[in-house]
């Protein structure tokens, strides 16, 4: 019986510890160099972006306290990663500007788990075709080449 228990606890002490060893090797939480600025078409884009979207799609992400905590933070830090390499306003290729009106149309972003934890993410029918319009106006067609501005 006595072993069992002690069998027991080591699962679950790896099962806590895994998470927090991948966690500290990706690097934790981290927001890079902002290497490019928006132009963005209008300050309600940008604000509407920033409240919406900017924690996940740039280096100017928000770190809630919880996302230092593993196994928590394994998943936070994996979302941003994901959608940092999808598309990052950023970085100097910002990779899928032009799919990001076209994502907020269709219901997939922001993510549910997302808004879930952060309700000012929560847009209003017409704050959401506003975000929209503006990110067509400020990323135009392929590759997002309007809009882009370097840091340098």
């Amino acid at each position: 019986m006595k072993r069992k228990y002690w069998l027991l606890l080591a699962i679950v002490a790896i099962i806590i510890l895994i998470p927090a060893i991948l966690a500290f090797a990706s690097g934790g939480p981290t927001n890079p160099p902002v290497e490019r600025q928006v132009n963005w078409d209008s300050p309600q884009t940008q604000q509407l972006f920033s409240r919406a979207c900017a924690d996940c799609h740039s280096n100017e992400t928000k770190w809630p306290w919880y996302s230092k905590i593993p196994p928590v933070s394994l998943l936070i830090v994996d979302h941003v990663n994901e959608g940092r390499e999808k598309f990052n306003i950023s970085a100097r290729d910002m990779g899928d500007a032009d799919e990001a009106a076209e994502a907020l149309q269709e219901g997939e972003m922001p993510l549910r788990d997302y808004q879930l934890m952060h309700p000012e993410a929560r847009l209003s029918p017409t704050e959401k075709q506003a975000l929209i319009d503006g990110l067509l106006k400020t990323f135009g067609g392929e590759g997002g080449e309007r809009g882009e501005k370097d840091d340098d």
